[in-house]
């Protein structure tokens, strides 16, 4: 019995389908709104803007190295 109403449940469903397919059809083509929404242009109209790179000097990036190794052998004699 329980096939029954699983079998009557599917042609339920095929026949909405159906009915669903024929309203497409006949309606023509989905509205691109629908399907696939525009990115908005407010971007595209606005150029972005980089900010200034600063620049390190070579003492400053010698010492940023330093700590970053003094990091990771910390990390290292942790692990361990």
């Amino acid at each position: 019995m329980a096939i029954d109403s699983i079998i009557a449940q599917i042609d339920a469903e095929i026949a909405r389908l159906t009915q669903v397919r024929t309203l497409l059809a006949a309606s023509g083509k989905v509205s691109t709104k629908i399907a696939a929404p525009k990115a908005k242009k407010v971007e595209a109209a606005a150029p972005k803007t980089r900010k200034k790179r600063r620049p390190l000097s070579a003492e400053a990036r010698k010492r940023i190295a330093e700590a970053q190794r003094k990091r990771w052998a910390a990390q290292k004699a942790k692990a361990k």
